[in-house]
């Protein structure tokens, strides 16, 4: 992760020269024979950019000297900035706790000033010092943040930094295809932006991670060769030691002492030299178990060096300190939550006196059309003659539209129905054109007076019948629901397998979707109660109360895709549940929620948050009363971005009815 701050440090050199020789002695010089100023601030963090990688100290040093320069002389612009490279700079250190106070310090001033660039490579830090100290979960929405305002402000730096990082984490969080996902989409990114070489040793390092926990070898090692040869061809002094410590890894796990033995000392070599303690600890780790049989003395060398730098990075006052900084910024933020509330509640205010005052104003308004009431007693029988004709076409139109309402879903269900029934008469095809194969060798067989063979391939015959036999009876069975979907509920209530019901219609509803957006992809979970059993119910109208909450889920996961696209994994879950004397059916999904003002409004008729021509808004409705009709209820729950206390964002409709009726 070093490399992580090389391009920044490079664009910082060239403030003070467009040369690339500048080195720490001349700047100094420039330093000397320049009063104190903005430019001074700027050369004293030069000079701390020349020392990053191989002297932190002197960096951290030079660092502190242009920090309190700058706010000696008012340049705030420069002092978040400034900042961070002292963070960085304790960072390799080893100062965890240290280093995020800084980064915090220096996020406060970004999110004041508004500056999302600044916001966005400062969360990268705060992530990347979380994931060395080893606290991952912590870790990822910080990266995730700074990979989301990056792409806000199409930075292809920061958003690459981001997506690998997120990979790296992934791969120590052990989840190898989520770390292969993130480093390869780096990897692109990085092709489409200026070349910068350790970048790319990086990134190729982590794939190789990837494609090793992943136990593609080969392939790992291609890519750990190939970022050696980019690291050597560059001069790249930062990754090497990374890259030669997990070949060291991987000759060990194959039993190959000598290989790695060589690679981990190249390792442990490449870190001292560039003072990289987190580098340096992980390679005298694997250089004791190297020596532990073969050397002692080497053994006990390298593991007094690995105890030494393990307690400095990790020892129990960093635990403490750490913890005591989470707290703080937890406190920072929620103050800053508390005063978003507030400035919110006074918005509410004011709108509620305007509100009032509009409100005011129509009484007025009313109470004098009140007064000419009398007057309009002949127009308003009228009016009332018109009104109930267009209450009789108003109850023509209801009908129609939940006529309406109910044929949407069957067309959605014949739709998942047409693929779902596709498959058994796919397989009776082939199991039939075996057969007719199977026979011919039968029957040659019998001439040639093999009988033994014969009467084997009659055994494969009726096997395949058995088969042909079951999937008629299931396209048989999807007909069937089809048709009794399909048909006006006669609201005789049957002995139902509710597990069954509910895998149906949630297979036959993806399918549906699938059949008109190609595209779409969700992760369906089912979680089914077997002891239910079967139950009393009418199946074609929970089947509609079920399939409805299903659409709607897909729908909501649908269009928080479009929104965020490869960030965001949607997914639609269908549990069942009995509970004493009850009967629960669950729909969730994560979404993005339905808004705490409406959520008392979604069942009524023609409500609907879908826009014009999506919905009837009678969907919910129908099902409130098909539940009520069964003795049960149908409530939700539901989270928004922002909501406190609140985990994820999402719905989930929950159905309860009698388990005996």
């Amino acid at each position: 992760m070093k490399s992580y701050l090389i391009l920044f440090f490079f664009f910082l050199s060239t403030l003070v020269s467009n040369s690339q020789d500048l080195n720490p002695d001349s700047l100094k010089n420039v330093l000397n024979n320049s009063k104190k100023d903005t430019n001074q601030v700027k050369l004293l963090l030069a000079i701390a950019g020349e020392y990053y990688f191989n002297k932190p100290e002197s960096c951290l040093l030079y660092a502190n000297k242009a920090l309190i320069l700058a706010r000696d002389i008012n340049f705030s612009r420069e002092e978040p900035y400034t900042l961070n490279t002292i963070g960085e700079a304790l960072r390799f250190l080893g100062d965890y706790p240290q280093a995020l106070k800084m980064q915090f310090e220096a996020l406060r001033i970004y999110q004041q000033t508004k500056n999302k660039w600044g916001e966005a490579r400062t969360l990268g830090f705060i992530g990347f010092a979380y994931v060395e100290f080893g606290q991952y979960t912590t870790a990822l929405p910080y990266l995730f943040d700074s990979y989301k305002k990056a792409n806000e402000i199409a930075d292809n730096v920061i958003t690459t930094f981001g997506l690998t990082n997120i990979g790296h984490t992934y791969y120590l969080l052990d989840k190898a295809d989520s770390a292969l996902y993130y480093q390869r989409q780096a990897y692109d990114t990085l092709n489409k932006m200026e070349f910068v070489p350790p970048l790319k040793s990086l990134i190729l390092t982590r794939l190789g991670n990837a494609y090793l926990s992943l136990e593609k070898t080969d392939s790992a090692l291609i890519c750990y060769h190939l970022a050696l040869d980019n690291s050597y061809r560059f001069n790249d002094k930062v990754n090497p030691g990374k890259t030669h410590k997990k070949i060291a890894d991987l000759y060990a796990s194959l039993n190959m002492p000598d290989s790695s033995l060589y690679h981990a000392r190249l390792a442990f070599a490449s870190a001292r030299s560039a003072n990289q303690k987190l580098e340096t600890l992980q390679a005298s780790d694997l250089l004791v178990n190297l020596f532990r049989k073969a050397n002692a003395d080497s053994s006990f060398y390298y593991s007094d060096i690995a105890r030494a730098t393990r307690d400095s990075l990790y020892g129990p006052e960093k635990f403490r300190q750490l913890q005591l900084l989470i707290i703080q910024e937890q406190d920072r933020q929620q103050k800053i939550r508390e005063e978003e509330q507030q400035s919110k509640n006074r918005l509410k205010y004011a709108f509620l006196l305007t509100a009032l005052g509009i409100f005011l104003l129509v009484a007025f308004i009313l109470f004098k059309s009140n007064r000419q009431k009398q007057k309009s007693n002949i127009l308003l029988k009228d009016q009332k003659n018109k009104i109930e004709e267009t209450l009789t076409q108003l109850k023509a139109t209801q009908s129609q539209l939940i006529q309406s309402e109910k044929m949407a879903s069957l067309g959605e269900l014949t739709a998942g129905i047409a693929h779902e029934i596709q498959n058994p008469l796919n397989f009776i095809n082939n199991f039939s054109d075996v057969n007719k194969e199977l026979l011919s060798e039968m029957k040659d067989e019998i001439k040639k007076e093999n009988f033994g063979t014969a009467e084997s391939i009659a055994n494969d015959i009726i096997d395949n019948e058995e088969k042909i036999n079951h999937h008629g009876k299931r396209a048989d069975a999807i007909v069937k629901g089809m048709l009794q979907h399909s048909r006006t509920s006669s609201g005789q209530k049957e002995l139902t397998d509710i597990n069954a019901l509910c895998d149906e219609y949630l297979r036959l509803a993806y399918h549906g979707l699938k059949g008109k957006d190609k595209s779409f992809n969700a992760i369906l979970e089912t979680d089914f109660d077997n002891s239910i059993g079967k139950i009393k119910l009418v199946p074609q109208d929970i089947g509609r109360v079920v399939l409805n909450l299903i659409n709607n889920a897909f729908y909501a996961v649908s269009e928080k895709t479009k929104l965020l696209a490869n960030s965001y994994e949607p997914l639609v879950k269908l549990t069942t549940r009995k509970l004493k004397d009850k009967i629960e059916i669950r729909v969730e999904d994560n979404g993005n929620g339905i808004a705490h003002n409406i959520v008392d409004k979604i069942f009524q008729p023609f409500f609907t948050t879908k826009p014009t021509g999506k919905g009837t808004g009678l969907g919910l409705s129908l099902a409130y009363d098909i539940i009520k009709a069964h003795g049960g209820e149908i409530k939700v729950e539901t989270s928004r971005a922002g909501d406190a206390g609140k985990e994820k964002e999402g719905s989930t409709f929950v159905i309860e009815f009698p388990a005996t009726m």
